[in-house]
C-alpha cells in the first residue's frame, strides 16, 4: 500500500514570493491608490501643482529675457535656460515638500479616526509590510507630481545650458527630498490618534528642515569658524569647507543649486576640485552624494521607528 507524502509548504507558491513580488502585490498599495484615483482630489492636486509650475515658468523666463536684454542689449539664450530650469526645480521643490507629507500624515491616525484600522489588519501583512504599503501609495502618486513636471523642465533644453545629467540629479534630489517627507508623515501618523496632531507635527518637521535646520547649522558654522583662527591656514581652510558643504548638503534648494553650479563650471557629477588659497588642490564630494545618503538614513531610521510604534500600539 503507497500513503501520499503531504505536500512540503516550500511548495505553496504564495510562500515562494519574493519580497519584491510581496511589495507590488501588496493589497495596502491597491486600495490606498484605488481609492485616492476614484475620487476628484488627486486630478485637483495635479492640476493645481502643474498650473503653479507653469506660472512660475512663465515669469522666470519674462523676468530674464527683459533682465538679459536691458543689460547689454542681447539675449544670453543659456543663462536663460539655466535660469529657468533652476527656477522650475526650487518650485517644485517647494510644493513637493509641503505636498508630500499631505497625503501620509492621515495614513494610520485616519484609519483610526474612521474606526477601519481593524479591517485593515485583516490583511493579514506583517506590521512592515502594512506602513510599506502605506508609503509606497504615497511615494507613487508623488512620483506621477514629478515625471508631469518634467515636460516643463524640458523647455530649458530649447535653449541650452542644460544637460540631461543636470534633469537626472534633479530627479534624485526631488525624489528623495519627498521620500523623506512621506516617510516623516507616516511616522507621525503611527504616533498620534488625530490627523491633525499629525499634520502639525509633520509640517513643522518639514519646515524645520527646509528653513530652520540651514539657519541653525549656518550659526554653528559661524561660531565654530572663530575657533579655526589658531589653526594653520590650511586645515583650517580644508575643516571650514567641510562644514560650509555639510551645511549646503542639509537643504535640498542649497544642494539643487550648488549641484547645478559644479556641473557647468567643472563638468562633473560625482566629485570636484578645489583649488586652496595656498596653490593645494583638494577633491571633494558633490553636494547631492551625502544629501542623499543623510536623507536615505533619515528615512529608514523615521520608518524604522514608525513600524516600531505601530507594533507597541498593537500590543
Amino acid at each position: 500500500m503507497t500513503t501520499a507524502t503531504p505536500a512540503s509548504p516550500n511548495r505553496n507558491p504564495s510562500h515562494q514570493r519574493r519580497p519584491l513580488r510581496l511589495v507590488l502585490d501588496n493589497p495596502v498599495v491597491l486600495k490606498e491608490l484605488r481609492g485616492r484615483m476614484r475620487g476628484a482630489r488627486a486630478f485637483i492636486v495635479l492640476t493645481i501643482y502643474l498650473l503653479l509650475l507653469g506660472l512660475f515658468t512663465s515669469l522666470v523666463y519674462v523676468a530674464v529675457a527683459e533682465s538679459s536684454t536691458s543689460a547689454g542689449g542681447q539675449v544670453n539664450i543659456g543663462q536663460i535656460g539655466r535660469t529657468l530650469f533652476a527656477g522650475v526645480v526650487a518650485i517644485e521643490l517647494l510644493l513637493v515638500s509641503f505636498i508630500a507629507p499631505a497625503f501620509t500624515s492621515g495614513a494610520i491616525s485616519g484609519e483610526r479616526e474612521h474606526q477601519t484600522y481593524d479591517l485593515l489588519r485583516t490583511t493579514l501583512l506583517p506590521t512592515h509590510w502594512m506602513v510599506l504599503g502605506k508609503l509606497l501609495s504615497a511615494m507613487l502618486f508623488v512620483l506621477m507630481l514629478l515625471l508631469a513636471a518634467i515636460p516643463l523642465q524640458s523647455i530649458a533644453f530649447f535653449f541650452g545650458g542644460v544637460a540631461i545629467t543636470e534633469v537626472l540629479l534633479a530627479f534624485v534630489i526631488l525624489f528623495v527630498t519627498a521620500m523623506f517627507f512621506c516617510t516623516v508623515g507616516i511616522y507621525f501618523s503611527s504616533r498620534t490618534s488625530r490627523t491633525l496632531s499629525a499634520s502639525v507635527l509633520t509640517y513643522s518637521t518639514a519646515t524645520f528642515f527646509t528653513f530652520g535646520l540651514p539657519i541653525l547649522l549656518g550659526s554653528v558654522m559661524l561660531v565654530f569658524g572663530l575657533s579655526l583662527n589658531d589653526m594653520p591656514s590650511s586645515q583650517a581652510e580644508i575643516i571650514a569647507l567641510v562644514i560650509v558643504g555639510g551645511v549646503l548638503s542639509s537643504n535640498s534648494a542649497a544642494t539643487a543649486l550648488l549641484t547645478q553650479s559644479i556641473l557647468i563650471n567643472q563638468q562633473s557629477a560625482g566629485t570636484y576640485t578645489y583649488t586652496l588659497s595656498n596653490g593645494d588642490t583638494i577633491t571633494l564630494l558633490s553636494p547631492w552624494i551625502p544629501f542623499t545618503l543623510v536623507y536615505l538614513t533619515l528615512t529608514i531610521v523615521f520608518f524604522l521607528l514608525a513600524v516600531r510604534r505601530v507594533k507597541v500600539v498593537e500590543r
